[in-house]
């Protein structure tokens, strides 16, 4: 028997619900968590007896259960916030049932024997930017010089060793964390990459407060975002320098500019597969600059990023039938075992 596929995710995810559609087309219908539907549409159960362990789940009201120990293949998709039964519970109550929640839910999951795109840990691993940059490093990629301090002066130095303009870039979300406060607490909608100019060179000293991610500003030809998924690799050309408002960031999605598919230097391929499977993920979106030199340079690794807009904007990019059959070949080989 084939053992089933567990998407986690959220219930507004629709990278799920394709992959789900897909997966249905080719016979295997996955069973899905929607983290902001859990614990309250849900019903999980996890034992330790007699030196065995087990887990089920099942879809309230009237779903079938799940044995977890069936599952050869799990897409750990998005996270979300936990949804209760109780819409009066108290601040305390709120986030003690979240510790709570995650402690059940994580200890069913990091107990399965099977095939994870990706597992947490190596998702906790793969998402510190700092890391990321010294083992692409290591690895021989470009980097841009760069520097992640609180101290106004390190800044100042990196300006004068690159003698060109500076970027400051956020590391963790460029909407400065506004999808996590509501209404009047909400300052800002966030800030992309910004070239550093003299007025910010001024105001350096505001770094004291937090530590923040400045580099080199590098001349682009074009841009890449190139998409991992188990042992494939697929690659877009984004013409980023055709539009200003994409100049800098290319994250702007009014401005039309062209994607197109495109093939790598074998090299350059290998050290993107290779710089992936370094943390023992099976999913990464890595996005670099080609100079007007040619040369590639490293700038980041999403391990859960977007990919739909991608295949969207590039059809012949197969990006949600290459995950459909990633989990498909993963469940079977966790089928034979």
């Amino acid at each position: 028997m084939h053992k089933k596929i567990l998407i986690i995710s959220h219930s507004g995810d629709l990278h799920a619900d394709l992959v789900t559609a897909i997966l249905a087309q080719r016979g295997h219908a996955p069973f899905r968590i929607n983290l902001d539907a859990f614990p309250r549409d849900y019903q999980l159960s996890q034992t330790v007896q007699h030196g065995q362990a087990g887990a089920r789940v099942r879809l309230l009201p009237d779903g079938d259960w799940l044995d977890l120990r069936q599952v050869g293949a799990v897409w750990l998709r998005k996270p979300a916030e936990y949804a209760y039964a109780s819409a009066d519970l108290t601040a305390q109550e709120r986030a003690y049932a979240k510790l709570e929640t995650r402690q059940a839910i994580f200890s069913v999951l990091y107990a399965l024997d099977c095939y994870w795109l990706s597992h947490p840990l190596a998702l906790r691993g793969a998402q510190w930017k700092g890391e990321q940059l010294a083992r692409a490093a290591r690895m021989g990629f470009r980097v841009p010089a760069s520097v992640i301090t609180n101290v106004a002066d390190d800044v100042r130095a990196l300006r004068a060793a690159v003698d060109g303009p500076i970027i400051f870039k956020a590391m963790s979300t460029p909407s400065l964390a506004a999808e996590a406060v509501e209404g009047a607490e909400r300052v800002s909608r966030g800030i992309g990459t910004t070239i550093v100019d003299d007025a910010m060179l001024d105001s350096l000293d505001a770094v004291s407060e937090l530590s923040c991610q400045f580099q080199e500003y590098i001349a682009k030809q074009y841009e890449l975002r190139i998409t991992v998924i188990g042992k494939r690799l697929f690659a877009a050309r984004l013409y980023s320098q055709d539009d200003a408002r994409t100049a800098v960031d290319s994250r702007d999605m009014s401005a039309p500019i062209r994607y197109e598919a495109c093939t790598l230097p074998d090299d350059i391929r290998q050290r993107c597969l290779d710089f992936v499977h370094s943390y023992g993920l099976e999913y990464g979106a890595l996005d670099l600059i080609v100079t007007p030199d040619g040369e590639y340079v490293f700038l980041e690794n999403n391990p859960v990023g977007q990919f739909l807009y991608v295949q969207q904007l590039v059809p012949a990019l197969p990006l949600l039938e290459s995950v459909a059959d990633t989990l498909i070949e993963g469940a079977l080989c966790h089928s034979r075992t």
